[in-house]
């Protein structure tokens, strides 16, 4: 059978590593009805290389629904439309930094950014997390021996710890990267994905110091295959993002799907499907929760997620996540293992979760499945 999606899950296995959500929760039926509001016009100008920072039009209804969702206001002018915030990292790469600069990330991070920042070869440095986030003393204690270019965050619900960075220290981190001129590259995908916990306003509200590159993207709150995000900064950094060559040879980035898109705020459907996507994740991420405490051993910890995709699984001192996952996909459940989010290969007793991709059934059955090996685990 050929291949159509990314996913290549052997029968019967229930893969906790799958960061993507479920296909039934895949909005067929509204971007079906956008489609055909959007083509119902007869605009043939989305069908055209679009304008290299997005279609006016699109920003502008981007704009408004962003103003409501980030309760602060948003303007069309600070926004890049983009193919997804993994393309605008790459094109953040592209732009601002060089081979063997280094830049900052957390520890642990988003795994695939760390492949993008590896093809780009600049020195990637961890600092350290909490449950409330980037711990800013770490922060300084590397900036006394780096100069960075830029730090990744994921500050709200994070991927992988699902930890959210504290107010008072999003305002320690703003002073920090004036104090010492380093960009803030703000992965904001899960700040609409509040389920029990309301977060901060995201650091897309900062974006006028010129210090902040917000990202944020469709994938999270619609569907993956739209491959539709943006970026929000101030128009300094956007220009340079902007005269990326990229760009200027084919355009704006996905002028069709921005249309698809536009129609499916302005018929209300986006709302409609945010709002259906909370209450699934919020169920599912409580029954995952709830299986983790009944199946696993007391000695395995972790805290019950806010919002976002993810559980982060702190295992006791002596186990190592990479051979408990060995022995786990033969009972058929699979998870990501820690060291794949550090940048320095550590994190060894940490496992990943998400509760995006499966029905409550099918997590129980797979909490059940990892009770049964991890109690066998051998201490190393």
């Amino acid at each position: 059978m050929l291949q159509t999606t990314q996913l290549n899950i052997p029968e019967g296995m229930i893969d906790f590593g799958v960061g993507q959500p479920s296909f039934s929760l895949l909005p067929l039926a509204a971007l079906r009805q956008a489609a055909d509001h959007r083509l119902s016009q007869s605009d043939p100008s989305l069908l055209q290389y679009g304008a290299e920072q997005g279609d006016g039009y699109f920003r502008a209804t981007l704009a408004q629904f962003l103003t409501a969702r980030y309760s602060l206001p948003v303007e069309p002018e600070h926004l890049l439309i983009t193919s997804g915030a993994s393309q605008a990292l790459d094109l953040i790469c592209t732009r601002f930094t060089q081979p063997g600069d280094t830049i900052f990330v957390e520890e642990p991070t988003y795994f695939l950014a760390l492949l993008i920042f590896r093809d780009y070869r600049v020195n990637i440095v961890g600092i350290p997390m909490d449950e409330n986030g980037l711990i800013i003393e770490a922060l300084e204690e590397k900036l006394a021996q780096h100069h960075s270019v830029l730090l990744y965050t994921i500050p709200t619900f994070h991927n992988p710890s699902g930890a959210t960075l504290s107010a008072e220290r999003r305002e320690r981190l703003l002073h920090l990267s004036r104090e010492h001129d380093f960009l803030i590259v703000a992965d904001e995908v899960y700040q609409m994905l509040d389920y029990t916990v309301t977060p901060p306003p995201p650091l897309a509200a900062h974006i006028l110091t010129d210090r902040v590159i917000s990202l944020g993207s469709f994938s999270k709150i619609t569907a993956p295959g739209l491959r539709l995000g943006w970026a929000q900064a101030a128009p300094a950094q956007l220009d340079r993002l902007i005269h990326a060559g990229l760009l200027e040879s084919g355009g704006g980035l996905n002028p069709f799907t921005s249309g698809v898109a536009q129609s499916l705020i302005e018929l209300g459907l986006q709302d409609e499907c945010l709002a259906h996507l909370k209450r699934v994740y919020r169920e599912r991420s409580a029954a995952l929760s709830a299986a983790l405490r009944q199946h696993l051993p007391g000695s395995v910890s972790f805290a019950e997620p806010g919002g976002g995709f993810f559980i982060w699984l702190r295992l006791p001192a002596g186990y190592n996540a990479q051979e408990l996952l060995a022995e786990a996909r033969p009972r058929d459940v699979s998870f990501q293992p820690g060291p794949k989010f550090s940048s320095s290969g550590g994190l060894a007793n940490y496992l990943r979760l998400s509760f995006a991709f499966y029905e409550t059934e099918q997590l129980l059955e797979g909490v059940a499945r990892l009770g049964q090996v991890m109690p066998n685990k051998n201490v190393i």
